[in-house]
């Protein structure tokens, strides 16, 4: 299972909006790099894979490859528009340490 949050649905229908394409969605994928061994790439895709995982809140789709998945299952995608930082980030379950700066992760 993956959880988005309600901010996260809040900014993702927000930037979707901009798009004017109903047909996108954001992809997340986990990737070798980064200090501490993987890091996220986020970015809006229109096509699923066969072995993607789809992951759907209040009409907004998250879309995770099946070797990404595997690195963040029972996690939360989540927004902040806080003072320290506005983004997305990732409360990964199965990352056993993150880099200083919060970019990269271990499993």
């Amino acid at each position: 299972m993956f959880n988005i949050s309600e901010k996260a649905v809040s900014e993702i229908s927000r930037l979707l909006n901009e798009e004017d394409d109903n047909t996108m969605f954001l992809r997340i994928k986990v990737v070798p790099g980064g200090c501490s061994g993987f890091s996220y790439e986020m970015g809006f895709d229109n096509e699923i894979g066969d072995t993607d995982q789809v992951f759907e809140k209040n009409s907004v789709k998250v879309v995770i490859d099946k070797f990404s998945y595997g690195h963040v299952d029972g996690g939360t995608l989540n927004f902040s528009d806080g003072l320290n930082g506005t983004g997305f980030g990732i409360e990964n379950p199965n990352a056993t340490a993150q880099c200083g700066c919060g970019s990269s992760f271990t499993v």
